[in-house]
């Protein structure tokens, strides 16, 4: 199993330790539902140097992103960052991602720590006909994130980079604690605001202890991937190998509004057509109607029994105190408001189907 850089420092703080992504990870520290909260209410810190990291540069760079990536990247100007997909060629997705333009020329495209190898391949693959230098730099970089209402004030402390300079979905290059370029990225997987700070692992203990110490005053906890999970959830954030995958295409998953029509790319024929018949199933959130907790792979059904979908993720909302999840659910039961029902021990569970996010 592969460690990130500040592996002994969560060992030191207690933290459960759990195999994720190849990696060996916190699950927690002193408790998801605390650490939740912090988030929502406070400040948390969380480890995220798992996931992966590569340059895209030279003068056919953006033609190569442009095609293989769901979003316009014409979008993108020097300092955005964009949320996007890469279509398999089959309809579904090869893993969900963030492009970054660093300058004319260069981007950054940050990952799923499971599907490291397997982009950089399929990346590569469409390469040989465009010819742009792909670096992977993702053995050597190390990934926090800040993130709560109180991450900007912890974060500024350490910085003379003005964050409230850079707008959500925006970065820059800069000094973080006497570090030198670090890429400071309005960013998240929390759905509570903050920051994604990019360096070199060789600081990364040295920056988790200045950031600690910053939000000292705020509350500021280390956080883990199992309130990584609630607070994404909760915000209808989908997770790669839950809510997305090889078979479910970004029309499916709710990610029209990052699969551009007007250029061309991979699948853009299919996703095309998809659009003009209309999809039978469709990423639906819902919320249980009795006390029950909602989990990955739970049938849903319908009134009267008949297979409708699958739940892909599930949990109880610590903020709203009911279960929560995501599903697949065919047409027409993803309408919203349709009762629908969670099969839980042979028991099928009422539910209703709500509009995102939970919270």
């Amino acid at each position: 199993m592969n460690k990130t850089a500040l592996y002994n420092k969560h060992v030191s703080l207690g933290a459960k330790i759990v195999p994720f992504a190849g990696f060996e990870m916190p699950v927690q520290y002193s408790g998801v539902t605390e650490e939740h909260f912090a988030v929502r209410e406070k400040v948390g810190l969380f480890d995220v140097s798992h996931m992966g990291q590569f340059y895209v540069e030279g003068a056919t760079a953006k033609d190569l992103l442009q095609f293989v990536t769901s979003n316009n990247v014409e979008n993108l100007e020097n300092g955005k960052a964009q949320y996007s997909c890469l279509p398999n060629g089959n309809g579904g997705i090869v893993d969900d991602l963030i492009v970054y333009k660093m300058e004319d020329d260069k981007y950054f495209v940050v990952v799923n720590a499971s599907n490291i190898e397997k982009d950089w391949n399929h990346i590569s693959k469409f390469n040989e006909k465009f010819g742009a230098k792909m670096t992977n730099i993702s053995n050597e970089t190390s990934l926090i994130a800040i993130q709560g209402p109180k991450a900007t004030e912890t974060l500024q402390k350490l910085t003379d980079t003005n964050l409230s300079d850079i707008p959500y979905y925006h970065f820059t290059v800069g000094t973080v604690a006497g570090v030198e370029n670090v890429i400071i990225s309005n960013t998240g997987y929390t759905g509570s605001g903050g920051f994604e700070i990019y360096f070199d692992n060789s600081l990364a203990e040295k920056l988790w202890d200045d950031l600690t110490l910053a939000g000292e005053e705020f509350g500021i906890i280390p956080c883990g991937l199992a309130a990584r999970d609630t607070l994404r959830l909760e915000k209808g954030f989908c997770l790669y190998g839950n809510d997305i995958d090889d078979t479910t295409s970004p029309l499916e998953a709710g990610l029209g509004w990052i699969t551009k029509f007007d250029k061309d790319f991979v699948d853009k024929e299919f996703l095309l057509k998809q659009k003009e018949e209309g999809i039978i199933r469709k990423l639906v959130g819902f919320e249980m109607q009795e006390k029950a907790i909602p989990r990955h792979d739970y049938l849903v059904v319908d009134a009267a029994g008949n297979e409708i979908g699958k739940v892909t993720s599930g949990t109880m909302s610590p903020m709203k105190k009911v279960g929560v999840g995501l599903a697949y659910v065919a047409a027409p039961n993803y309408k919203l408001g349709s009762e629908i029902f969670i099969q839980i021990r042979n028991k099928n569970i009422p539910a209703k189907v709500v509009k995102l996010p939970f919270v």
